[in-house]
């Protein structure tokens, strides 16, 4: 079986956010597929199957299967575009967060997704504990978004897992204003429930954070800008409930996995 290690949402390897990408004729077991997972130990391995004119795909961390990821998604996409459908423009996604479309513009891919609610939350002294400063606003839907002053606070950030894990929410989302003109936000993920400790690009969560920003910004597009130790770059709009993300990618490797079993 192929497997893919891509990076998405940058042009440059060794930066954005690691996806393993594995594409099949059939379904693995459950099994099977988590075990890779853990044996990638990225943040996500995406496996996908072609089903008529439309690909099946499904997503797994360290921890166990998720309902959506952004960056595997690109990663998807982009090596069935490089490697398996080189004519098309336009790929389909059915996945557990419904249909989710990509299409191909020279060296970006435009992923339309759903949007993420920002349904306002009172802010704790938990949270305060959780990230050693007290957020200025909390937001909640699948993930749990946590506004912080500026960009410095948002850098800087060493949060305690263990208290993280407590909160709600799937993944913990943190975000400030960007001090620069080139981007409009900023803003870091962590995922301690499902065994990431911080998720170096994440097109998921910011189908909440863009939702925030436009709203408050007062932009129908944003560019923004994830401040892991990878760093990584998504160009994003909204159109009501629909989120588009665009980001490059990039090809680290390619290889054949469990090449000597039968599956």
């Amino acid at each position: 079986m192929k497997q893919f290690i891509v990076d998405a949402f940058t042009d440059t390897v060794f930066k954005g956010n690691q996806a393993a990408v594995c594409v099949t004729d059939r379904w693995l077991s459950e099994e099977l597929m988590m075990n890779i997972a853990r044996e990638n130990m990225f943040s996500e391995t995406a496996f996908t199957v072609k089903e008529d004119d439309t690909y099946r795909l499904r997503w797994f961390t360290p921890g166990g299967e998720i309902d959506f990821c952004g960056h595997a998604t690109l990663g998807t996409a982009f090596v069935l575009f490089s490697f398996f459908e080189r004519k098309a423009e336009v790929l389909s996604f059915t996945t557990a967060a419904g249909i989710i479309t990509v299409r191909k513009e020279e060296d970006t891919f435009v992923m339309n997704f759903p949007a993420y609610r920002c349904i306002e939350t009172e802010v704790t002294d938990r949270m305060e504990e959780a990230l050693g400063i007290r957020p200025l606003a909390a937001y909640i839907d699948r993930d749990l978004l946590l506004v912080l002053p500026d960009e410095s606070s948002v850098r800087t950030l060493n949060p305690k897992e263990n208290i993280l894990k407590e909160l709600d929410g799937l993944l913990t989302a943190v975000t400030a204003p960007s001090d620069s003109r080139e981007y409009d936000c900023v803003s870091r993920v962590f995922g301690p429930k499902i065994g990431i400790k911080e998720d170096p690009v994440t097109g998921s969560s910011h189908c909440m954070i863009v939702s925030y920003w436009n709203d408050r910004l007062h932009k129908d597009s944003l560019v923004c800008f994830q401040a892991s130790e990878r760093t990584g770059i998504l160009y994003c709009s909204r159109n009501g409930d629909r989120i588009s993300i665009a980001g490059k990618a990039v090809l680290y490797s390619e290889g054949e996995i469990l090449k000597n079993h039968q599956f």
